[in-house]
């Protein structure tokens, strides 16, 4: 019987073994990210607290109302509210949200006070209204945060409330003492935000579908909201329509697959995808477009004097 000699020498020098063996293929295994710490959504939901609080405080209802008129007047004082066929929503007057800062056709078309189409997302017309957008707020924003960072899901917060409150100014009737208040634009931009963010990171997702059909079941129940009487829809769409746009943009993550070359061992040649995907480059110069043309598009209808339309007594967000 022939020996076999395993020495490298030998093995260098067979017939079968004229180069030196290749590496194996390493077990590439790029480490989770960490989630990021929440503290700007949490100081978000502060600052809309502290803002209501304010707004009750500088409404101050036995003042201006009359004590017998104001709502649990015996247990707040100045901070009770206005009478219910005012305001049903158990918050402070038009007279004092208009003061803060709320959204009105006359003050930020004819007076020039454009600041208010920002200002307006932090305040809140009463209790219901402030305790429905800030659940929403928490359970929306926060794992947004976690997963993205606070300076990305700031950016959109701003933006999508900025856009609810162009198509919002565009649908006041300028006729009527209407005024809109509210962070339900913003929400609503979180939530367009979500569903693009599923769309751009198509690759990534397990039960692709059951996401999104989970999601496009929220998107509509909240949109039904908005056919309420006082609500406010138009913001609600601007904001959804500028977070959905945002989402493409501020939200895109590598595709399944993509490795960064910091987690591939030295010496090792590996094939690795692309960053991103065709699409995901696609989508992001779409919004990037769309989302220009359309702040210049209300902007410039805004303030030509073009935005008329209905509604009623203060329309929250």
């Amino acid at each position: 019987m022939g020996k076999w000699s395993s020495s490298p020498s030998d093995l260098e020098k067979g017939p079968h073994n004229k180069g030196r063996p290749s590496l194996p293929p390493p077990n590439v295994c790029p480490p989770t990210p960490k989630p990021w710490f929440p503290w700007l959504v949490p100081l978000i939901f502060v600052a809309n607290i502290a803002m209501f609080v304010y707004s009750m405080y500088l409404n101050d209802c036995p003042s201006h109302t009359g004590e017998d008129r104001c709502l649990f007047y015996h247990d707040l004082r100045r901070f009770s509210f206005q009478p219910f066929h005012e305001n049903p929503l158990l918050g402070p007057s038009t007279t004092a949200l208009k003061e803060l800062g709320a959204l009105d056709w006359k003050l930020v078309v004819e007076d020039g006070e454009g600041w208010r189409l920002l200002s307006c997302m932090w305040l809140h017309a009463g209790v219901f209204h402030l305790l429905a957008n800030m659940v929403s707020l928490l359970f929306i924003g926060i794992r947004l945060e976690q997963e993205f960072g606070f300076f990305r899901i700031g950016v959109l917060y701003v933006l999508s409330g900025f856009g609810g409150s162009l198509l919002s100014t565009m649908n006041l009737n300028p006729s009527r003492p209407i005024i809109s208040v509210g962070a339900s634009g913003a929400l609503f931009g979180l939530l367009g935000a979500m569903l693009s963010e599923l769309i751009t990171n198509w690759t990534i997702y397990a039960n692709k579908c059951a996401a999104l059909f989970s999601l496009v079941i929220v998107i509509v129940l909240n949109l039904a909201f908005g056919l309420l009487p006082n609500v406010d829809n138009s913001a609600h769409i601007g904001g959804f329509i500028a977070g959905f746009l945002l989402g493409f943009i501020l939200l895109m993550r590598p595709q399944y697959g993509y490795v960064n070359p910091q987690h591939i061992p030295s010496g090792y040649d590996v094939k690795r995808k692309p960053r991103h995907t065709i699409y995901q480059y696609v989508l992001w110069i779409f919004a990037f477009l769309a989302l220009l043309f359309g702040y210049a598009y209300c902007l410039l209808k805004l303030f030509n004097g073009e935005a008329r339309k209905k509604y009623s007594f203060v329309e929250h967000q």
